[in-house]
């Protein structure tokens, strides 16, 4: 390890200790990106303020701490858990769904499926969480320590299409679930759905009935949250598509309805698209706020957040410059008063040294992991032990054991040290480094006819099942390399390796990532082999870093 790392690492832990004392082993280390930071040091920030795929976020706030949580997809762990103090600088303390259900499902990779649009919530005392499978229904997981464990998944409300559930408690003792449809599933969408709950919350007492229907005014309605303030319920849900909707909030007396509409905030004569689908909060202070997310494709959704006003029981969300009561996105703002508190600037993980006996809170799988994939760290070296991929598959989008994270900005470069340490038989065994999506490309390392060899790889319409294209690039002098992706305009790619850490060569310029199903583009590492015997090879990874 560098001086320089060694050095980053000493202050982010110093950091820690004196911002979170005795919790600082709930609340991980404080972080600190060198590609984006929204807090910009002079009482303000700018958005977005997690420049990731933190797709569909909700928060809360409870006490003087802020959670958020998020759709995950198909990765495992899902449901990730950030905590904040000023809900501009979030880390990442943990997840809520260590395995995916049903485990005989996503042991196999399910792009696109699995944990879609939750609701978080804290409730007599517990944190709760109500996540949909547009495949199987609704679940709630709940806990009294946000840091875990969770309560096994439990099926509130079974159903296909059953998507963007939130769970609301009445004064009178009587909860609620609001939901949508998944018209992909359900064969309708556009409408807002309530059921009744038990008082656990723990099932749904009925189908539901649908309160709003938005085919004329508001299509493609849907992730209701629901809140109740001076006498009104309100919805407040994205309409419109994911990356062109708006802000719409509905009220009314009764939580059937009829609700009166109001769009609370659009994208107008700013840059930001979409700006909707989130969860309001309050500071102590009296203020509030809304987090959304905005659709830049291979990036995928990330997190703004924005300031809000009340006006005749009606929010304004963003800035009103001309008073007609539609909220525009701001770029940069005046951060939440919270207090007389200062924070230290804190951002979600990126790099990591494999330095613990833990992985990393950034790192998921594609799929639910085996216990055999990998050791966190063996003597500072992260372990990843070979897997063949699965029986018919022609690329390498098909295999669940490529360990991922997000982009984590529009512009920055990758490196990672690997090192390919293949078993004495000849299992065709290689280690990669990938940026994973429909299309995807990749550096990886190959021993072949007794030299290491270094390839480059690409698929294009890879969930189609084409094949990857391979071609060779360098007879390697020893069984490492550093691999890097320097990333700008959050899809142009450029892969290089060096022998040296110093000298880089360029091997291709300009390919341009894609999306996955329904997330972001990721950077993935992984080990496999072609054959099967009683024991396996593995790669090493001494380091991954995110810079400049």
């Amino acid at each position: 390890m560098s001086n320089t790392w060694k050095n980053v690492l000493k202050y982010a832990a110093l950091v820690t200790y004196l911002a979170c004392g005795e919790s600082s082993s709930t609340f991980g280390q404080n972080y600190h990106s060198q590609v984006w930071n929204p807090d910009l040091g002079n009482g303000k920030f700018k958005n977005p303020i997690i420049n990731a795929d933190y797709s569909d976020p909700d928060a809360i706030r409870v006490g003087e701490d802020y959670y958020m949580t998020a759709s995950s997809f198909n990765h495992s762990p899902g449901l990730p858990i950030l905590h904040s103090k000023d809900m501009i600088n979030w880390t990442i303390i943990g997840h809520a769904l260590p395995r995916q259900v049903p485990e005989a499902v996503f042991s196999k990779v399910q792009h696109g499926g699995g944990v879609w649009a939750p609701s978080i919530r804290y409730h007599n005392d517990e944190f709760y969480i109500y996540y949909p499978d547009p495949d199987f229904g609704i679940y709630q997981i709940k806990t009294k320590n946000i840091g875990g464990p969770w309560s096994d998944p439990k099926l509130v409300f079974e159903g296909k299409g059953l998507i963007d559930p939130c769970p609301f408690w009445d004064e009178d003792g009587r909860a609620y679930l609001a939901y949508a449809y998944a018209g992909s599933r359900a064969g309708l969408k556009s409408v807002i759905g309530i059921a009744r709950m038990n008082g656990e919350g723990t099932q749904v007492l009925d189908r539901g009935t649908i309160v709003y229907d938005g085919h004329e005014l508001d299509p493609t309605i849907e992730g209701p949250k629901v809140y109740k303030r001076n006498g009104y319920y309100y919805l407040f849900a994205p309409a419109g598509g994911v990356a062109t909707g708006w802000q719409l909030i509905l009220r009314s007396k009764n939580i059937y309805g009829p609700y009166e509409r109001k769009v609370a905030m659009a994208q107008n004569k700013s840059t930001v698209n979409g700006p909707h689908q989130g969860a309001w909060v309050d500071t102590p202070t009296g203020e509030d706020w809304f987090f959304h997310f905005q659709d830049k494709e291979t990036m995928g959704r990330v997190v703004h957040l924005q300031p809000m006003v009340w006006k005749a029981d009606w929010p304004v969300i963003g800035e009103d410059k001309d008073g007609d009561g539609v909220g525009t996105p701001v770029m940069s703002y005046k951060k939440p008063n919270v207090g007389t508190s200062v924070f230290p600037q804190a951002n979600p993980q990126e790099s990591d040294e494999f330095d613990t006996p833990q992985l990393g809170l950034q790192w998921q799988w594609q799929a639910n992991p085996d216990g055999t994939w990998l050791m966190p760290s063996q003597d500072g070296k992260l372990r990843l032990y070979s897997q063949q991929p699965p029986a018919g598959s022609k690329n390498l989008m098909a295999a669940p054991n490529i360990l991922t994270q997000k982009f984590p900005a529009d512009d920055f470069s990758a490196t990672a040290k690997i090192r390919l340490r293949p078993s004495e038989k000849d299992l065709g065994e290689q280690a990669g480094f990938v940026v994973v999506g429909e299309d995807y490309s990749q550096l990886f390392i190959r021993k072949d006819k007794g030299s290491f060899q270094l390839y480059y790889g690409s698929c294009a319409s890879a969930y189609a099942g084409t094949e990857e294209q391979v071609k060779p690039i360098a007879i390697l002098p020893e069984d490492f390399v550093y691999l890097r992706v320097q990333v700008k305009n959050g899809n142009t790619c450029s892969w290089s390796y060096s022998l040296d850490g110093n000298k880089y060569t360029a091997v291709e310029n300009g390919f341009q990532a894609k999306p996955g199903k329904w997330i972001g583009a990721t950077l993935g590492l992984y080990a496999s082999r072609e054959k099967q015997i009683n024991d396996s090879g593995y790669a090493e990874v001494d380091w991954f870093r995110v810079d400049q």
